[in-house]
């Protein structure tokens, strides 16, 4: 009989996406990660309970190897719920159409939307008689464009369509959200805010949250987010926002 919750977190090595682990294994929840790096953190918490595989998500053939070398299939076999957080992102690149390099834009497009869409249908395919539960990490960026992010903009927002439309197919066994976590403490806030003027205008929006102490704690963010995940309604919004939660 199928018992045990695992998790799948991608980006997991850093930032959010290392706090949602930590949360999750916390609980007593496997882990499987998958990101360019290895958390030392998780390592030394958590040995025997966390999996961290080296994969650029950026890299779609890289994906698709992994992804038929068994390894999911493996890890997710006995499980009675799998959760797939979709965290890993980029923001870049930024600025207007002429300042964006073509080869940015292809592994933006493929680590934001393309990685995020494949492990979705991997793991519903991998998971028969399984619940599964897919959250997407959006942007408030997906609901409102923001001048220089036009390619962070469009990436979140077919995150939020991608949702919808699968809650739409009402797989069985299948729930999905993307969600929105807030402005989180990251090294994405900092780069950000390192961005010139002229490349990003609203620069100064984000220099002002900093100063004024309003970026919120990753583990705190993670703690929110993973209690989101776990309830029993997590599904009933296609699309939702953290905040006003």
């Amino acid at each position: 009989m199928k018992e045990s919750t695992k998790a799948i977190v991608t980006g997991h090595s850093k930032g959010l996406g290392e706090a949602i682990a930590l949360n999750l294994l916390s609980r007593g929840i496997p882990v499987l990660g998958l990101a360019r790096h290895a958390s030392s953190a998780l390592t030394q918490q958590y040995p025997s309970l966390c999996v961290q595989n080296r994969i650029d998500l950026a890299n779609p053939a890289a994906m698709l190897e992994w992804l038929n070398s068994g390894e999911l299939e493996s890890f997710v076999s006995d499980c009675a719920t799998v959760l797939l957080v979709n965290n890993a992102g980029t923001v870049q690149p930024v600025g207007s159409l002429h300042q964006q390099a073509p080869a940015d834009v292809a592994a933006a497009v493929s680590l934001n939307v393309t990685a995020p869409l494949m492990l979705a249908a991997a793991v519903s395919q991998a998971t028969p008689g399984s619940e599964r539960r897919i959250l997407h990490v959006s942007s408030g960026a997906a609901r409102s464009a923001y001048p220089g992010w036009s390619v962070y903009c469009a990436t979140k927002s077919a995150l939020d369509h991608h949702a919808r439309a699968v809650q739409m197919d009402a797989e069985e066994g299948t729930r999905i959200c993307s969600l929105a976590p807030g402005i989180i403490d990251t090294g994405m806030q900092a780069a950000i805010r390192a961005t010139p003027d002229d490349i990003f205008p609203l620069r100064q929006r984000f220099l002002d949250l900093h100063r004024q102490g309003q970026l919120v704690a990753p583990a705190d963010c993670a703690a929110q987010l993973v209690s989101y995940l776990l309830a029993d309604t997590f599904g009933g919004k296609a699309v939702d926002d953290l905040r006003h939660t």
